[in-house]
């Protein structure tokens, strides 16, 4: 009779609830980054970066409404009813108790929606790290050029139309998820306030459309803790279904809440990593 030990098995994707899904579970990693997708996506979008972060930290995405498994569960009606539920279905989820030390990262829309998250939750669960991917700061979420986009237009300045034009029924779908979040992006009011805690990275892609690389230093003000930002290769979506995106630098800065120690500061001239 044999006695090698069998070889250990592989977590499975799981759902939390109705909001979050954890594509690679990692139970007992110390950081825990809660992912919030762009306009349009979805939590799926964030496994290819789940699986390439697990030796540091277990990736929870948000499931927003009004697609995949949740096509049927109805967007809130603004953004400020958005920042509410999801405060509610993530705050369980924030202290050390049940898993890491907290951390988010957001892309485009998901970036705006992560601050205003955290700035919203109380401050004992706030995340130690705020990573705002491809866009501007919230004081100047309103002025975008973008605001009068279409879903189309969207859509192809994402880069994602190439991934669905084969396939006319994902292509509604996806249209239909990108018009459900411009609408809740278009009840967006930014309000003075105190900045957080949190530290802020806020990234850029080298040749993002639909954001200037110079655009990022505004994010300083909604922070009172470390601040950096940084151009890196890619365009407007960094982490995607094909693509586990910014690997090296976000293990950088996560790597610090592996101990008990703040983040690290990093410059805050806008630096390109090739």
């Amino acid at each position: 009779m044999s006695t090698a030990t069998p070889p250990a098995r592989t977590a499975r994707p799981r759902v939390e609830g109705d909001w979050l899904f954890v594509p690679v579970p990692q139970p007992h990693r110390p950081v825990r980054l809660f992912c919030f997708p762009h306009a349009g996506g979805d939590a799926t979008a964030y496994t290819p970066l789940a699986r390439a972060l697990a030796p540091v930290a277990e990736v929870w995405a948000l499931r927003p409404p009004a697609r995949g498994g949740r096509s049927r569960h109805p967007m809130p009606p603004d953004f400020d009813a958005l920042v509410a539920a999801v405060c509610e279905a993530l705050a369980p989820h924030l202290t050390g108790g049940d898993g890491g030390r907290p951390a988010f990262y957001g892309q485009s829309f998901g970036a705006l929606l992560a601050y205003e998250v955290a700035r919203a939750l109380p401050a004992d669960r706030r995340p130690e790290l705020v990573v705002a991917v491809g866009a501007p700061s919230p004081a100047e979420w309103t002025e975008r050029e973008t605001r009068d986009l279409d879903a189309s237009e969207l859509l192809r300045l994402t880069g994602l139309d190439e991934s669905v034009r084969a396939h006319p029924d994902l292509v509604e779908l996806a249209l239909g998820a990108i018009r459900t979040d411009l609408a809740v992006s278009a009840t967006y009011r930014h309000r003075p306030h105190a900045p957080i805690g949190s530290a802020i990275h806020a990234l850029a892609g080298a040749e993002d459309p639909m954001l200037a690389t110079t655009g990022l230093t505004g994010w300083a003000a909604h922070t009172r803790g470390a601040f950096g930002h940084r151009v890196v290769p890619g365009g407007h979506l960094l982490a995607t279904v094909d693509r586990p995106g910014p690997v090296d630098l976000l293990t950088s800065l996560l790597t610090p809440l592996t101990a008990d120690r703040q983040v690290p500061a990093a410059p805050r001239h806008a630096s390109r990593e090739q």
